[in-house]
């Protein structure tokens, strides 16, 4: 008899596959946290704001990184050691990393400033002014 025959909750497909995996979660707690946030962009004319719900985070545990036309807004909590040794019977808080990369094609890259308050990044993102071409005098040969 293998291994699979001693569970008998174990389905293989489809939709009873979805309710056993529905159950188990429900029992053993909500699904794992995903590795992005939420995010709202709003386009305030000539930037966006960009503004990622990051609760429970340091401002020193966030970090924004750019490069080339894209930038990675990361957040990570770590677990402190103190927090290991006490007693849990249930832990849902989450330690890990959240990252989430946007494209800023069109943004004025030196421009973005950000800020950290109650739980909320804010990011500023001036839109790139389109380059006008300098006049030119064409010589005639």
């Amino acid at each position: 008899m293998g291994m699979y025959a001693m569970t008998p909750y174990r389905r293989q497909h489809g939709l009873e596959r979805f309710f056993d995996e529905f159950e188990k979660d429900f029992f053993n707690g909500f699904p794992t946290i995903t590795s992005a946030f939420r995010t709202d962009i709003e386009d305030v004319g000539d930037k966006y704001v960009l503004k990622s719900e990051l609760p429970g985070f340091a401002k020193e545990d966030i970090s924004i990184d750019i490069n080339g036309e894209c930038m990675t807004v990361r957040a990570v909590h770590e677990q402190n050691e103190e927090e290991t040794k006490k007693n849990y019977v249930r832990r849902e808080r989450h330690y890990g990393s959240y990252s989430r990369s946007f494209d800023i094609s069109g943004i004025d890259a030196d421009g973005i400033s950000a800020k950290y308050e109650n739980g909320i990044l804010e990011l500023s993102l001036p839109k790139a002014q389109p380059k006008v071409p300098e006049g030119k005098k064409v010589a005639i040969e």
